[in-house]
């Protein structure tokens, strides 16, 4: 396997997920919840978002195509769920239901969604792996993909480890203030994912 190659993946796996840009997001994510909880957000978020890029690397657009659904479509539905979030965020809901359940077993998992899909394996990294596929040679190639990715997501969750560091640090208005900012960002980033999506269908300019 040509090491430019693994080079120029790693670096653009990278640049999508943007580990370090989604540290802040995890932690308005997670806010309040203790460190062992926050671990196992993490892992099984890394976790999971790995097994789909894995998914992808291997079968690509099929897995699309047999259920009937092309990536502009998966663009679309990837940004409205985000959207729905960003109102989570914006608007405290996911405070005040973090407020009425004391017992942190009660309290909404966002390990699945919104962290492994479609944060960190959204339709960028989907389409990245789909791509770096299409260039790589066989299974090894496909192996090799999936190390990389894997890499990138061992990066991920040691900079989410972070998160309870930088709670502290930012403070409770500190983190009330960010989660805003970021609940902004959020939306902007799902009504872009929405309009790449109508782009491609030739609906958007």
């Amino acid at each position: 396997m040509d090491i430019a190659f693994l080079i120029t993946a790693f670096v653009t796996l990278f640049v999508i997920i943007d580990p370090i840009g989604m540290t802040p997001l995890f932690a308005a994510l997670t806010q309040g919840d203790s460190q062992s909880r926050r671990r196992g957000i993490a892992a099984r978020a890394c976790l999971v978002a790995l097994g789909i890029l894995a998914l992808f690397t291997f079968f690509g657009a099929a897995v699309l195509g047999f259920v009937g659904i092309s990536m502009s479509a998966f663009r679309i539905a990837g940004g409205i769920l985000l959207f729905l979030t960003a109102l989570d965020m914006l608007f405290e809901r996911r405070s005040k239901r973090r407020e009425g359940q004391a017992d942190e077993d009660d309290r909404p998992d966002p390990s699945v969604f919104p962290l492994a899909i479609p944060l960190i394996a959204g339709p960028g990294a989907i389409a990245t792996v789909i791509l770096l596929a299409g260039q790589a040679t066989g299974v090894t190639g496909s192996l090799a993909i999936i190390g990389v990715a894997a890499l990138v997501l061992a990066l991920v969750f040691a900079l989410f480890l972070t998160a309870t560091l930088l709670e502290r640090l930012l403070g409770r208005t500190g983190i009330n203030v960010v989660t805003r900012i970021l609940g902004m960002l959020l939306a902007a980033l799902s009504v872009q994912f929405v309009l790449d999506g109508l782009s491609a269908f030739g609906l958007g300019s």
